[in-house]
C-alpha cells in the first residue's frame, strides 16, 4: 500500500510538471506564464515535504529496530546430561545449578546466593554450548541463546540498549537460562583503544549483572576461547562468578564421545573404537563428531550397510592432513619432496620414539603443504625443555635434508611453515618459559614491563641455530636411512607408520649421535 501511494504522488507530480512545461510552451501570455510558475513551485515544494515526511518515518522506524533485543532462540529441553559425554568436573558444577532452577525457593530459604553469571572457557569444540543447553534442557526451563557479535554495532547506545532489553525479556520468561557464546566480542579488556559503543555495551553488562536478582531462577551463562581477554570487572565475585573450564577430553573421555557419537551408526565388527581414541590425541568433542560422520560418509557412498576400519582410517587422515590431491609436481620436485619428508620420518623415529609415526606422504595435503608426516604425540601434562628441543629439531629435520642432498642452492620454499612452527617453539621457550641462559625470568613479561630491549631475539637465533646444527649432524650420520626411505616413497608416494619404521631401522647407522 505504501509503495503504490507513493507511485501515484510521483505520477501526479510528474503530470503536473509536464502540463505545466506545455503551457509554458505553448502561451505567451505573461499572466499565465506567472500562475503556472506559482504552481509548480507550490507543487515542487509539496513533494519535498513528503519526500521528507516519509524519510523521517523510515528513519524512526530504524531507530527503533536498532534498540530493540537481537533475536534469540529460545527452546525448551533439547538435550540432557545423558547427552554429553566427558567434561565430568564441568557436568558436576553445574549439578547444583540444576538443582537451583528447579527450586530456587530451598536455596533464598537457606540465605544462599547462587551465581549470577557462569563462564565457561576452554579450546573451541569442546562442547561450552551443549553444557549450556543439557542445563536448561534438565532443568525444563527456556534457553536464550545468543552471540557477543549481536550486540555490536556502530551506533553508540544500541548495544546497551540490546543488553537491557534481553535482560528485562528474561525477567519475564521467569526461570531461564540465558547463554552468550563469543562473550570477547562484546566483553574485551577495556583500554584506551576501546569504542564508546563497545565501552557502553559492556558498561550495560556489568551493570545488570550487578542488579539483577538471582532468586527468580534466571542463571547467566557464557562461552569464550579467550578468557585473557575479558575485562577484569566481568569475572569477579557477583558478576560471572564462577569459572569452569571445559578442556580437551583425555583418552578416556575421547572414548566416551565416541561412544556417544557412534549410536546409530552401524559400525563393522573389526572397529575398535578403544584403538581410535588412543589415536585420536588432541582431538576436541566436535572433532571427534566430525571424524565418525566423515567416515560415515564414506560408507554411505559405497553402500555396503557398515562403516569399517578403513573408512575410520581414512577418515582421520582426511581430517588431520586434509584429502590427498593429484600429485603435479615434476620429477626433480618429487625428489625434493620425498627427501624433506624423509628428513622429518628418520629424526622424529630417533628424536621422538615415543609418538607413533602414523604415515608419511609425498602427495599435496591440506593448507599448500606438499606432503607432510602425520605423527601422533604422547599424550603429556608437563612438556619437558628436552622434548621441545627435539620438537624443533624435527622441524629442521626437513630444510636439514635438502641442504645435505642437494646442497645450498637447492634449498627450497617447502621448508616455509616448518621454519615459522619452529621459531614460535623457540620464542616460546625464550621469551615464556625461561628454557635458556636465564630459567628464573619471563622475558615476555620483562618486555611488557620493562621495554623490549631484553635480547630475546638473539637468544631465539642461538637456540635455532644450535638445534639446526645438532639435527643437521643426526641426518648426516642416518644418511643411508634418510635415501631409502625417499626412494620408498618415490615408489609408493604414501607409507603408513609400520612400513616407514621397517625402512629407518633396516638402514640406520649402528653408530648414532649424541642428539638421537
Amino acid at each position: 500500500m505504501k509503495r503504490l501511494t507513493a507511485v501515484l504522488m510521483a505520477l501526479t507530480l510528474a503530470a503536473a510538471l509536464a502540463a505545466t512545461l506545455l503551457a509554458l510552451t505553448l502561451s505567451s501570455e505573461l499572466q499565465l506564464r506567472t500562475t503556472l510558475t506559482q504552481i509548480l513551485i507550490a507543487l515542487s515544494m509539496a513533494g519535498l515535504v513528503l519526500l521528507a515526511a516519509f524519510s523521517g518515518r523510515r528513519r524512526g522506524t530504524e531507530t527503533v529496530r536498532l534498540g530493540q533485543a537481537p533475536s534469540s532462540r529460545r527452546t525448551h529441553k533439547s538435550c540432557t546430561f545423558s547427552d554429553v559425554a566427558a567434561n565430568e568436573q564441568a557436568l558436576e558444577s553445574l549439578e547444583a545449578l540444576r538443582d537451583y532452577l528447579k527450586r530456587p525457593e530451598k536455596y533464598v530459604r537457606y540465605g544462599a546466593r547462587m551465581p549470577r553469571g557462569v563462564l565457561l572457557y576452554g579450546p573451541p569444540g569442546t562442547g561450552k554450548t551443549l553444557l549450556a543447553r543439557a542445563l536448561a534442557g534438565e532443568a525444563g526451563v527456556p534457553f536464550f541463546a545468543l552471540s557477543g557479535s549481536d550486540f555490536v554495532e556502530k551506533y553508540v547506545g544500541v548495544g546497551a540498549s540490546r543488553v537491557r532489553a534481553l535482560f528485562k525479556k528474561a525477567r519475564k520468561a521467569g526461570r531461564c537460562v540465558i547463554f552468550i557464546d563469543e562473550i570477547d566480542a562484546m566483553g574485551k579488556r577495556r583500554d584506551d583503544s576501546a569504542s564508546d559503543e563497545r565501552d557502553q555495551t559492556l558498561n550495560a553488562l556489568l551493570s545488570e549483572m550487578s542488579g539483577f536478582y538471582t532468586g527468580d531462577g534466571v542463571i547467566v551463562m557464557a562461552a569464550t576461547n579467550r578468557i585473557e581477554a575479558l575485562d577484569p570487572a566481568l569475572l569477579r565475585p557477583g558478576r560471572f562468578d564462577r569459572q569452569i573450564e571445559v578442556g580437551l577430553p583425555g583418552r578416556p573421555q575421547r572414548l566416551s564421545i565416541l561412544k556417544l557419537h557412534s549410536r546409530g551408526k552401524p559400525l563393522d565388527a573389526d572397529v575398535s573404537l578403544e584403538e581410535l581414541a588412543a589415536q585420536t590425541v588432541s582431538f576436541s568433542g566436535a572433532s571427534l563428531e566430525n571424524l565418525l560422520n566423515e567416515a560415515a560418509l564414506a560408507a554411505a557412498e559405497r553402500d555396503d550397510g557398515h562403516i569399517t576400519r578403513g573408512d575410520l582410517r581414512q577418515a582421520f587422515y582426511k581430517t588431520v592432513a586434509g584429502a590427498d590431491r593429484e600429485m603435479l609436481a615434476s620429477q626433480r620436485e618429487k625428489q625434493i619432496i620425498a627427501v624433506h619428508e624423509a628428513g622429518h620420518a628418520v629424526a622424529s623415529c630417533l628424536l621422538s620414539p615415543e609418538n607413533r609415526l602414523a604415515r608419511v606422504s609425498i602427495l599435496p595435503a591440506a593448507h599448500g603443504a606438499a606432503g607432510y608426516n602425520l605423527c601422533v604425540p604422547q599424550e603429556r601434562v608437563m612438556v619437558e625443555k628436552r622434548h621441545l628441543e627435539s620438537q624443533i629439531q624435527v622441524l629442521l629435520a626437513g630444510r636439514a635434508a635438502e641442504q645435505i642432498v642437494f646442497g645450498d642452492d637447492g634449498l627450497t620454499a617447502g621448508a616455509s611453515s616448518d621454519l615459522a612452527r619452529a621459531t614460535e617453539l623457540a620464542a616460546t621457550m625464550v621469551m615464556e618459559l625461561g628454557m635458556r641462559e636465564e630459567p628464573s625470568v619471563s622475558l615476555k613479561a620483562l618486555g611488557r614491563f620493562c621495554g623490549t630491549g631484553t635480547g630475546a631475539a638473539e637468544e631465539c637465533r642461538a637456540l635455532l641455530r644450535e638445534q639446526y646444527a645438532r639435527v643437521k649432524a643426526l641426518i648426516t650420520s642416518q644418511i643411508a636411512a634418510v635415501d631409502a626411505l625417499s626412494r620408498a616413497l618415490l615408489a609408493a608416494e604414501t607409507l603408513e607408520g609400520d612400513a616407514v619404521r621397517r625402512v629407518v631401522d633396516a638402514h640406520l647407522s649402528i653408530e648414532r649421535p649424541e642428539s638421537a
